[in-house]
């Protein structure tokens, strides 16, 4: 497995992406701010994630998607660790909007994520440094 940060011709991720956010024009407004990585396995394109500074202690996972086939096999929560480890001395604070999807809610809080907030039918998760 090899994650690596894209900082070029993002757009060639949006398929991918549109995965977990179907309107374009939503990730258009944070991928141009936001880091952008991807994980390879076996030379293949399995998973993306788009961060971004929310503030001075907090960054959020604004989009995260595997690809449909390889979804279950432990890409996305190798990102997730990838993301918490690469932030771990820039922020106090990574967030992560899981919408009220109790799959979600349960795959964060395995990677150490706890309840922050709701706004309206967003629910927000939090991992502290």
């Amino acid at each position: 497995m090899e994650i690596m940060e894209i900082t070029e011709n993002k757009e060639q991720y949006m398929d991918l992406l549109m995965l977990a956010e179907p309107q374009g024009t939503v990730i258009e407004k944070y991928l141009n701010r936001g880091a952008l990585f991807a994980l390879y396995d076996d030379y293949d394109l399995k998973t993306a994630a788009v961060i971004a500074k929310e503030d001075n202690d907090t960054y959020e996972i604004k989009n995260l998607a595997t690809l449909e086939i390889y979804q279950g096999k432990g890409y996305g929560g190798g990102m997730v660790k990838h993301i918490i480890q690469y932030y771990k001395n820039k922020c106090k604070y990574l967030l992560v909007n899981t919408g009220d999807n109790e799959d979600l809610l349960l795959f964060y809080e395995k990677l150490g994520f706890t309840y922050s907030h709701a706004v309206g039918e967003m629910v927000y998760f939090k991992y502290c440094y």
